[in-house]
């Protein structure tokens, strides 16, 4: 049974390989706990036999480690998901496992650095009076990674065309998730190095686009180019942001810490959450309250190592 509901998710639901096999290691695993119980078909299976399964998986035993809360998730959804199936096919008349929920993942806090570390960073890709094209490249990239809480992708997806407005009107038109688009406006710290890097920067990086073939080609219209005048991609300017986070002794920034301070320092500033929404580009005000939490943690440290009568 378990052989014919992953030859169905991949074949009627068209499901992805890595999350078929996924499914196929978590139902291998569930078949190997029912068979330890005597449960040869699936209408022998109870409830109690699903809720059990979850909890091993929650502590593990001999031959595997606990499970994470979404991993833990994952499998769930794929034990529902057969005995569902199981039920619809008319294996079984009885769905033991759909009262067994998956466990709820734990709710995790944007991770942001502070004004001072961010600062930090961004000096450490170099400085916008730097001759290389690519260190010019490298801190007008971070600058606008931060100075406007672009993900990564909407910032290797820009165009030059896309910022022929910035010295009249400093704000961009990012294309984010679903395609959706929105105006968010560019720092000036930004601006300075955009400039910098278009003026003395990408025309020397553009120039090797034409050397890099006999025949010549032409060179990429994006605004950040790879050493080669192509357009850079989301691995070479995460490489970038590493490289310049190391440097700054903070190994652990990603392109999405960057956005994640940019959303907190906003809040931290006073900014209208639904303000902030607009800026990120959330479909919904609920995903941006989580930097809610986050302040209110920087709210409570002030207050605790300030306020007289915080601690006793």
């Amino acid at each position: 049974m378990a052989r014919r509901y992953l030859q169905y998710l991949t074949v009627e639901r068209g499901l992805a390989d890595n999350t078929v096999q996924s499914y196929q290691r978590d139902l291998r695993r569930y078949v190997g706990f029912l068979q330890r119980r005597d449960r040869q078909r699936l209408a022998d299976v109870t409830e109690l036999d699903v809720a059990e399964f979850r909890g091993a998986l929650h502590a593990g035993d001999d031959e595997h480690p606990p499970l994470a809360a979404g991993s833990v998730g994952r499998a769930i959804v794929a034990v529902r998901g057969l005995h569902a199936f199981a039920v619809k096919e008319g294996m079984t008349v009885q769905d033991p496992a759909r009262e067994v929920p998956p466990p709820a993942a734990a709710r995790r806090l944007p991770k942001a650095i502070d004004v001072a570390e961010v600062e930090r960073v961004l000096d450490a890709a170099g400085s916008t009076e730097d001759p290389d094209p690519r260190i010019l490249r490298d801190r007008a990239l971070l600058e606008f990674l931060y100075g406007t809480g672009a993900r990564i992708s909407e910032a290797t997806g820009l165009d030059v065309d896309d910022l022929d407005h910035l010295n009249r009107e400093p704000a961009v038109l990012l294309s984010g998730k679903g395609g959706k688009q929105r105006y968010v406006p560019v720092g000036s710290y930004a601006v300075r190095a955009l400039d910098a890097y278009l003026v003395r920067g990408r025309p020397a990086l553009a120039a090797k686009a034409g050397r890099s073939t006999a025949g010549g080609r032409t060179a990429s219209p994006a605004v950040f180019l790879n050493a080669r005048g192509g357009r850079l991609t989301r691995q070479g300017a995460w490489g970038i942001l590493r490289e310049a986070a190391a440097r700054a002794g903070k190994p652990d920034v990603s392109p999405h810490t960057l956005r994640h301070s940019f959303a907190t320092h906003l809040l931290d500033g006073g900014a209208d959450i639904r303000v902030v929404q607009e800026l990120l580009g959330h479909a919904s005000v609920t995903t941006t309250q989580v930097y809610t939490l986050v302040t209110v943690d920087k709210l409570r440290e002030v207050y605790a190592a300030s306020h007289p009568r915080a601690l006793g």
